[in-house]
């Protein structure tokens, strides 16, 4: 995407995919620093809709940037800008979506996470969105579900601890202890000081009681603090 940005520096296109190149390079990759990241991320995506306002992929990365830091005010008026400019655009649901599941609006979450599979069954980061479905089955308590989910997620992608984790939590939450401790080994396992910074570290994404909640999962499920 640097390239296409030095051919063309006027090209939302192209900053647009650098900001989610850098939002995955420190959160999924782990290949950069992650405040680092996030705070590029924003940068680029702010260029891309200061480019061409109109586009409602740049609105949706921007939205996604915002939440990272935690504007879920701002994140939401830009993930409904991008759904207003494009309202078949699968992004922007995951944008809304994820802003709603963060901001204390889980169900709702969950049918524009639902809706933005639906657009884009085949899209290639399409694990995370089943991670960001469980998470909010969670918040509703909808356990049982959040299960089925975060075990869909663990088929289509095993080498991720989140989706683990939150199985862990949900079948902590149920009492199937001896199926919650081995999610939750297998998410330590996996990743273990980015578990450690989770429930150590509430993301600033997270509303305190919704981090309150997950722990409570994963204590049920054998987590111990020390």
């Amino acid at each position: 995407m640097t390239i296409s940005i030095d051919l063309d520096p006027i090209f939302a296109g192209g900053y647009t995919g650098l900001a989610a190149a850098l939002d995955r390079a420190g959160f999924m990759f782990q290949s950069r620093n992650l405040a680092e990241a996030q705070s590029a991320e924003e940068a680029m995506a702010r260029r891309a809709v200061a480019l061409d306002g109109a586009d409602a992929e740049a609105r949706s990365r921007l939205a996604i940037a915002l939440h990272s830091r935690g504007d879920h005010q701002g994140a939401l008026a830009e993930a409904e800008r991008a759904l207003a400019i494009s309202p078949n655009l699968a992004e922007a649901h995951g944008a809304l979506g994820l802003v709603l599941t963060f901001s204390g609006r889980p169900k709702e979450g969950v049918a524009a996470l639902r809706t933005c599979i639906r657009l884009d069954p085949r899209a290639p980061f399409l694990v995370f969105r089943l991670i960001q479905i469980a998470m909010a089955l969670y918040f509703c308590r909808e356990y049982a579900v959040a299960v089925e989910t975060a075990r869909q997620a663990v088929r289509s992608f095993p080498d991720l601890f989140r989706p683990y984790g939150l199985l862990a939590a949900a079948l902590g939450q149920m009492g199937q202890t001896v199926e919650a401790k081995e999610a939750l080994v297998k998410a330590i396992a996996i990743a273990p000081k980015r578990f450690e910074n989770i429930v150590r570290g509430r993301h600033r994404a997270l509303r305190p009681e919704d981090h309150a909640h997950l722990l409570d999962g994963l204590r049920k499920a054998g987590w111990k603090e020390e």
